[in-house]
């Protein structure tokens, strides 16, 4: 992995300007750690544009459930991400808009970008919205989606977005749970030629919800009808009719910048909160450092906006650093699999950051699809959402990036706001180790426990991955339930944040995530918690009990897997398993539904009455035809209540 990639490593910019007389990776990464408050208090100088100085760097305790950085300081953050770009590249592409039919794309530059999003922001007020208050926004990657979320952080409202997937309960359990008075959305979107209704699903989620007064409805589709309610405010027309001109709010350093949901290991998902200040300055940062992205630069992430990789590295990021940004609204695969990269050639881009499970289904085609596009361009090549595989690391490095283009295999959190470990920056000579995120990003301290809490020492070992110190990118509390924020993230191990994560140090000393230790699965990327599928299966009124896991897909990375317990007196019959997965579209979304669903008269159960979930992993995964085969793989089940239903759930498995 080594000679060119090296050699491309030493002409690229690895580290950071402001620490340059340090020496390399190494060297930074240890002042950083050693330093901590003053590594951060020198990039919030030189990196943000402050509207009041701040005083304090960091009064932050894991211990007291207290997080807080530059707390007297204020700024706007779309002043540090467009205003402050105007006078040099005011007419440079801040957006690029790559729309699902190829050759239709829209270019916004720093100017026009200004321009609308002074508008959007009148549009907000004059429906009444203010500083502190939340707007939904249900919109698919934009220049309208990234306006909306722009002019929110103008204001001083606080934004969530609700992906444009999500089934219409989904987005009313968000909206009531973020308090919205005002949705944002599009009539629809197109996704590989196919047009998909969004008003239609913001009409079902607002019905009968007296707390949702407006909703601004932009155009896609100029033949779809998108004023359907007496809510409803076509916002074209109330953009034409806004004037340009708007001050921004300036905004404490710790207030919300933004809600964004993410599901757990119980059922209800969690709205977490992130600050104006210490978020972006760690999006401005990670996305400088990790991806050497530079002002005029082409950054081209595929996350969706309404995931924290599009906040991150679509949104705010990018604009930080003065780079334009695409907005990728198509599929990897159309109208074939070398959308991609024609994406790369046509629009220059310098870096590309995209999914395992995306990555994945385009290496199954040939290598034409990669080699008639130019992709000289590339100078880092990202992977986001899991660990990627040996094989598909091969691919991108070798074939994509021609042996030239340093892969980021990143691993973060929405928690935790950006990148936390990753291959670059790294020291020149360093080796790069296919799905391992390898190196901790600057100020960020791995540490591994056991479960008795203990640290593990050492290098080759196993354990709960934890950080030992606050960062300005981690979220600050569960929007309206701090204590629960505390438990899940800050109590389970004395004063260290727990990512959920298990990972391997290796003899290293570098670090490989081995999967979640909880009961959360991850779809192609798309975080779920096997309990809110749970919850969502029980609400049917044939279903007394539902026991759902996440088994290895080739392509998705994970799928769910369910198991069910009809109601007594109910007889199973074909309609069942259909029922239950259109239940799971409806409420959550469709890349929710269980790969299969098996109906069972009983779940393997320790006599306490907890669900032992390894056996059902091992009989969902296994290939084995005969009972006999696999017993010896499941261990002792003779402790279980009932160890016979064990056997009774394989040959069920086997029939479905």
């Amino acid at each position: 992995m080594r000679g060119r990639l090296q050699q491309l490593l030493r002409r690229t910019k690895r580290n950071l300007a402001e620490f340059k007389e340090l020496g390399g990776y190494s060297e930074i990464y240890k002042y950083s750690i050693e330093k901590n408050d003053e590594f951060w208090e020198k990039l919030a100088r030189s990196r943000l544009l402050w509207e009041k100085d701040f005083t304090e760097v960091s009064d932050s305790s894991f211990k007291d459930g207290r997080i807080s950085w530059f707390a007297d300081g204020q700024l706007n953050v779309f002043d540090n991400c467009v205003t402050r770009h105007l006078a040099d590249r005011g007419d440079q592409a801040a957006l690029i808009y790559e729309k699902d039919e190829p050759g239709n794309e829209e270019i916004v530059t720093y100017a026009q970008l200004h321009s609308l999003v002074n508008r959007f922001a009148n549009v907000l007020k004059s429906k009444g919205v203010k500083k502190g208050d939340r707007v939904a926004i249900y919109y698919p990657v934009s220049p309208l989606g990234v306006a909306a979320m722009l002019a929110c952080a103008k204001i001083g409202a606080i934004h969530s977005v609700v992906f444009a997937g999500f089934s219409a309960d989904a987005l009313r359990q968000r909206i009531i749970d973020a308090d919205c008075r005002v949705v944002i959305c599009a009539d629809g979107t197109y996704r590989g030629g196919r047009y998909i209704n969004l008003k239609s699903v913001v009409d079902e989620a607002i019905e009968n919800l007296d707390l949702v007064e407006t909703v601004l409805v932009g155009t896609r589709n100029a033949e779809a009808k998108k004023l359907t309610t007496e809510k409803d405010v076509d916002l074209d027309l109330a953009l034409a009719a806004a004037p340009e001109n708007c001050l921004s709010e300036p905004m404490n350093a710790e207030d919300p910048l933004f809600l964004l949901y993410t599901s757990g290991s119980t059922g209800k998902p969690k709205g977490l909160v992130h600050s104006q200040a210490g978020y972006l300055l760690y999006a401005a940062v990670t996305t400088s450092a990790v991806f050497d992205c530079e002002p005029g630069d082409r950054f081209g992430c595929v996350a969706d906006i309404g995931w924290i990789t599009g906040h991150t590295y679509t949104v705010y990021g990018p604009l930080a650093n003065g780079a334009t940004s695409l907005l990728f609204e198509s599929i990897p695969s159309y109208p074939d699999p070398g959308r991609y990269w024609a994406t790369v050639d046509k629009h220059k881009l310098t870096q590309f950051y995209g999914a395992p499970t995306a990555y994945r289904s385009l290496l199954r085609h040939g290598d034409e699809f990669i080699e008639k596009y130019d992709r000289s361009s590339l100078k880092r090549i990202g992977s986001v959402g899991e660990p990627i595989n040996t094989e598909a690391w091969e691919w991108l490095h070798h074939k994509v990036g021609s042996s030239k283009v340093p892969i980021a295999d990143t691993w973060w959190q929405t928690e935790t706001g950006g990148n936390m470990i990753t291959p670059v920056p790294c020291d020149a000579g360093a080796s790069f180790k296919p799905g391992s995120a390898q190196r901790p990003f600057y100020g960020i301290e791995p540490v591994l426990k056991n479960a008795d809490g203990n640290t593990v020492q050492g290098n080759s070992v196993d354990g709960a991955l934890c950080i030992a110190k606050p960062w300005p990118g981690i979220a600050r509390t569960i929007h309206g339930d701090h204590e629960r924020f505390r438990n899940v993230y800050l109590n389970v191990f004395d004063d260290v944040y727990t990512t959920g994560d298990g990972a391997h140090r290796d003899q290293d000393g570098e670090y490989t995530i081995t999967g979640r230790m909880d009961d959360v699965i991850n779809v192609s990327g798309h975080r779920l918690g096997t309990a809110e599928i749970e919850d969502c299966l029980t609400q049917l009124d044939f279903i007394s009990e539902a026991a759902v896991i996440g088994i290895p897909e080739a392509t998705k990375g994970e799928v769910p897997y369910a198991f069910v317990i009809l109601k007594e007196g109910v007889e199973e019959n074909s309609e069942h398993k259909l029922l239950a997965n259109k239940h799971v579209a409806k409420v959550i979304a469709k890349f929710a539904v269980p790969k299969d669903t098996i109906i069972v008269s009983g779940l393997p159960k320790t006599r306490s009455g907890k669900i032992m979930r390894r056996i059902l992993r091992k009989l969902a995964s296994s290939e084995a035809k005969d009972f006999a085969q696999i017993a010896p793989e499941l261990g002792d089940i003779s402790t279980l209540a009932e160890p016979e239903v064990v056997e009774e759930i394989f040959l069920k498995k086997c029939q479905s």
